[in-house]
């Protein structure tokens, strides 16, 4: 296993394997951190090791600057991640901006080192070309700012109502709406790995056009998957989730 000062404040391991068959680099929503997948790796496969990424102005790191664009953020991650993937097969999860972040980055080493995950799980993010449909609210004041982020389900009322707390991570959820707000598509060639796209049923913010439009971006197979649940229903309904990819990440390894 690779680690060295810079890397170890990008990625955490919860539990970690040397000896892993593969890695599962795990990358958090807008305005998350880590700790929503710290529990994972109890779940699944022994020979799977569960990789966190940490960005700037998160969990952790949260006193340093959050990126406000993609790009140089999926470059710095690219040059973080390049010395961890040079003998362990991987791949990659990202639930909503972490989806963009992951697959943005899978074209990014792609370019540069001729690297590519064996599987890329796509979770609550509709297609990179349809966020130009996505109304931006980095411009709104904070008061409609934060009301419009508390739609998506992903702050909890204790969070919102400590007037204190948002206060610190108001700066941190401005950048990644930013981020995502300022994202153009540039059209790429498909990836040659594997897609699963999971979603919850009951988010608003998706639709399942969003999730098929997915599948222009691999020549490899693609699926979705559909859990009961709103935007965060990789929280609600974790234990179904974690099962179905637990299953797919063993088959992933004996097929390796």
């Amino acid at each position: 296993m690779f680690i060295n000062q810079y890397s170890s404040k990008w990625i955490s391991y919860p539990k970690p394997n040397p000896q892993a068959d593969l890695r599962l680099f795990c990358f958090p929503h807008a305005g998350g951190n880590s700790g929503i997948y710290s529990s994972w790796a109890k779940y699944l496969p022994k020979n799977v090791e569960v990789c966190l990424i940490e960005l700037p102005g998160h969990g952790s790191r949260l006193k340093e600057v959050a990126y406000d664009r993609l790009q140089p953020l999926v470059e710095a991650i690219s040059s973080v991640l390049m010395p961890c993937l040079l003998e362990t097969p991987f791949a990659f999860f990202g639930h909503s901006m972490g989806a963009l972040i992951s697959f943005e980055l899978a074209i990014q080493l792609r370019k540069l080192y001729c690297k590519k995950p064996i599987h890329l799980f796509v979770s609550g993010c509709r297609a990179p070309q349809t966020f130009c449909e996505i109304s931006p609210i980095d411009t709104l004041c904070d008061v409609g700012f934060i009301e419009q982020v508390s739609k998506y389900g992903g702050l909890p009322d204790e969070v919102l109502q400590n007037s204190e707390f948002m206060e610190l991570i108001l700066p941190t959820l401005r950048a990644d709406f930013n981020l995502i707000a300022s994202y153009t598509y540039v059209p790429e060639l498909p990836l040659d790995c594997p897609m699963t796209i999971f979603s919850g049923l009951q988010d608003i913010s998706i639709n399942y056009t969003h999730l098929k439009s997915w599948q222009q971006h691999t020549k490899s197979a693609f699926t979705i998957q559909m859990f009961p649940g709103n935007h965060f229903f990789i929280r609600s309904h974790q234990h179904l989730l974690l099962a179905l990819l637990s299953k797919i990440l063993q088959n992933l390894v004996e097929q390796d």
